[in-house]
């Protein structure tokens, strides 16, 4: 049986009704609660009833983390609305949206030394929830359930400066999100003009798919054009990937639809801005971590931060005290911000925190994974307090 809505074993059955019954209390804060929905999950982990309630209860905290709720409404900054090469084109043949990816005009590194890393992962948050709209607003029109996306990546153009380590690191890191976080919702992964280099950079993000995701790869010949129409109806596709589709004045890029990308030019890029001026700074020995305290005194309050490295990457993650007055390990303390690596010597990174308890709050510059050199840390830290008077309107609501 495949696990679909209308194609369920017996055993399947019973596992999705106890699998609503046990996440009966996080059902509230899911964009979907049908059963289509909740199979994705379920699927994701071969209907294995712990590991689906742990998938999902970790995207339930994810969606608060990263306001998916909202995240429609996010204006993402402007050179990356120019510069990342990746458009919803049109729909396949089931109706399924399909997404064209364009590596020639991908300039990853501009991107990420013009905006931080959180910011283009919280773009591609964006657009895995602008396909998730469009899948319902095709569900509705059709008449049928649409859930997935077929995605076709272009690599003409890929070459060496897509090895980019940052680069590959931050895509790792998305497809990884990706699994956690959109399980199910791809359905092809076409890639066409796949030049000799693919097999090499496929090998970097393999890793990071599960097994089930890279059965969905589909590499098309030299007679990919056509063959795309086995996927994808003409009319649903630009004359320069074969199909019909043209711009109102007979372009065949269908620029007005297509975001082709290019090279960001360097007035973007924040290390040609004025460098940010920072309150303290800090050594981070060898496999060694640093600790920076902040006493929160009352929930609410906004715990914002800036930071930058000096001889790579650092890493970075906020915890809270589970006591008071004597240092404790990252293990010892409440987890509120995982700890992760930031390229911020290439890009300073910011962010901030609403926090929703009283404590002691330490954010750890990380620097255990590099036995061979020390990092120097700058950095400032604020706590933004709310306005009491508005918080006491708020709460009587």
């Amino acid at each position: 049986m495949s696990g679909q809505v209308g194609d369920l074993s017996p055993v399947q059955e019973k596992v999705l009704t106890q699998f609503r019954e046990n996440i009966r209390d996080v059902l509230p804060a899911l964009p979907n609660t049908d059963d289509t929905f909740l199979l994705r999950w379920l699927r994701a982990r071969g209907f294995n009833l712990d590991k689906a309630e742990d998938m999902l209860r970790k995207h339930v905290v994810f969606r608060k983390q990263q306001d998916l709720d909202n995240i429609l409404e996010w204006q993402p900054p402007q050179v990356l609305r120019l510069y990342t090469s990746s458009s919803l084109c049109g729909h396949d043949r089931e109706g399924s949206p399909v997404w064209l990816h364009l590596i020639r005009g991908l300039d990853l590194k501009g991107l990420l030394l013009s905006v931080t890393k959180q910011q283009l992962l919280r773009d591609k948050f964006r657009n895995c929830e602008l396909l998730l709209r469009e899948c319902a607003q095709q569900s509705q029109k059709l008449g049928k359930k649409v859930e997935r996306v077929t995605t076709v990546f272009d690599l003409e153009g890929l070459g060496l400066r897509h090895l980019w380590k940052p680069g590959v690191e931050f895509a790792q890191e998305f497809f990884s999100a990706l699994e956690a976080n959109y399980p199910e919702i791809l359905k092809h992964i076409i890639v066409v003009r796949a030049p000799k280099l693919f097999p090499v950079a496929f090998n970097l993000i393999k890793p990071y798919m599960r097994e089930e995701t890279r059965q969905k790869v589909v590499i098309l010949g030299d007679n990919w054009k056509q063959e795309l129409h086995r996927f994808i109806s003409p009319d649903q596709l630009p004359m320069e990937f074969g199909g019909t589709m043209t711009d109102p004045d007979g372009n065949p890029k269908c620029l007005t639809k297509i975001n082709y990308g290019g090279e960001v030019p360097q007035s973007y890029h924040r290390r040609n801005q004025e460098r940010l001026q920072y309150e303290h700074s800090v050594s981070v020995g060898r496999g060694s971590s640093q600790q920076v305290e902040n006493e929160i005194l009352f929930p609410g309050c906004v715990l914002r931060w800036q930071f930058a490295s000096d001889g790579g990457d650092i890493g970075f993650g906020i915890f809270l005290k589970t006591k008071l007055g004597e240092r404790q390990r990252a293990g010892e303390m409440t987890e509120v911000l995982a700890s992760q690596r930031y390229n911020a010597h290439l890009v300073p990174e910011d962010g901030s925190l609403t926090c929703n308890e009283a404590g002691v709050y330490v954010l750890r510059f990380d620097n255990t994974f590099s036995l061979l050199h020390s990092k120097h840390v700058s950095y400032t830290v604020e706590v933004l307090l709310p306005d009491h008077t508005l918080m006491e309107k708020m709460e009587r609501f």
